[in-house]
C-alpha cells in the first residue's frame, strides 16, 4: 500500500478558471476533493447568470461554503430561506437559488468536494427500461353512473388493486394521473406479467383496463422520468381496446423467451414518433403460462 504523502494546490493556479455574468471563480482539486473560491459582484443571482448555462430549474449541487466577505443569501425550493455573512460556514442542500445581498461583492470558498461541475450542464444520466401505463376503459361515463363519492370509492379500490401487485412483479410506481398509472420494470417479461395480472385482478371490481408496454431510454432527473420513451408507451397505450395489452416491438422482443404469445397488430404511426412501430397484443388464447 503506498505511503500517504503531503499534498499541495493553489488557488492561484487553478486547475479550471470560469467567468460568469456578475462574477467568476476558480477551482482546484487536491487528492478526491475540489475546492472552489467565487468572487460574486453585486447583482449576481443563480436564477439569471447560471440557471441558462445549467439549464435546471434550481442549483442541483450541494455547497458548504465558507463566506469570507459581503452577504448572500439562499432559498431552497420548499421555501425555507437563509442569509449568510463574513465569517458564516453553511451547508446548503441540492435544489436552491442563490443572490447577493446589498452593493458588496460575496467572497467566499467551496468545500464540498463537486464544486468543479459548477455552472457545466449537469450529465445525463439515463437508463433503459420496460415502462407499463394503464388506463380505466369508459371512466366519464363510470363516474358520472356512480357519482362523486361511488367513484372516489371505486377508484381507490382500483389503485389498490394495482398497488398490490408491482411489489410482487418488481414494478416501481412513478406516477399516477387520474385514473392511470406509470410504472417502470427491469424486466420485459416482468412487466408483461404484471400488466396481465393487473388486467384481471381489476376486471374483478367491474372496470376495464387498456395497458400499453414500450421498452426504451429514460433520463433520471430529480423531478422524476423523462424522455420520449415515456410519450411513446402513452401511444401504445392508446392503441389498446377494452382488456386489451399491446406491446411494442422492442418489448415483445425482450419478452421472446417468456411463456407469452403476441399476435401482430402491424406497424403503426403513433403521434410525436419518427418511424412507425411495430405493436403486439398479448395472445392469452395461445398463452401457455
Amino acid at each position: 500500500m503506498p505511503t500517504p504523502r503531503i499534498q499541495r494546490a493553489s488557488l492561484l493556479q487553478p486547475d479550471r478558471t470560469q467567468r460568469f455574468e456578475h462574477g467568476g471563480g476558480q477551482v482546484v482539486r487536491i487528492g478526491e476533493l475540489s475546492v472552489g473560491r467565487a468572487r460574486l459582484e453585486p447583482g449576481w443571482r443563480w436564477s439569471v447568470d447560471i440557471q441558462p448555462l445549467v439549464g435546471t430549474t434550481s442549483c442541483e449541487l450541494h455547497h458548504v461554503h465558507v463566506v469570507l466577505a459581503g452577504t448572500f443569501a439562499v432559498r431552497l425550493d420548499d421555501g425555507e430561506t437563509a442569509q449568510f455573512t463574513a465569517g458564516d460556514v453553511c451547508d446548503i442542500p441540492p435544489g436552491h437559488d442563490a443572490w447577493v445581498v446589498g452593493e458588496d461583492a460575496v467572497d467566499l470558498l467551496d468545500i464540498s468536494g463537486n464544486v468543479d461541475t459548477f455552472g457545466l450542464p449537469p450529465a445525463r444520466s439515463t437508463a433503459v427500461m420496460t415502462m407499463l401505463m394503464t388506463d380505466i376503459v369508459s371512466s366519464t361515463e363510470t363516474a358520472e353512473r356512480l357519482g362523486g363519492a361511488g367513484w372516489r370509492q371505486l377508484l381507490e379500490h382500483h389503485h389498490r388493486v394495482i398497488r398490490s401487485h408491482l411489489d410482487r412483479f418488481g414494478g416501481t410506481e412513478v406516477d399516477t394521473t387520474g385514473d392511470g398509472f406509470l410504472v417502470t420494470f427491469a424486466s420485459a417479461s416482468s412487466a408483461v406479467a404484471c400488466a396481465r395480472a393487473i388486467r384481471d385482478a381489476v376486471a374483478t371490481t367491474g372496470l376495464q383496463v387498456r395497458i400499453g408496454l414500450h421498452t426504451g431510454e429514460v433520463e433520471l432527473s430529480r423531478g422524476g422520468l423523462r424522455g420520449v420513451a415515456i410519450h411513446a408507451t402513452a401511444r401504445v397505450m392508446a392503441t389498446a381496446g377494452a382488456s386489451e395489452i399491446v406491446v411494442s416491438g422492442v418489448t415483445r422482443a425482450l419478452a421472446a423467451g417468456s411463456a407469452f404469445s403476441f399476435r401482430p397488430l402491424g406497424a403503426r404511426e403513433l403521434k410525436g414518433i419518427a418511424e412507425p412501430v411495430d405493436l403486439f397484443a398479448l395472445d392469452d388464447a395461445a398463452a401457455t403460462s
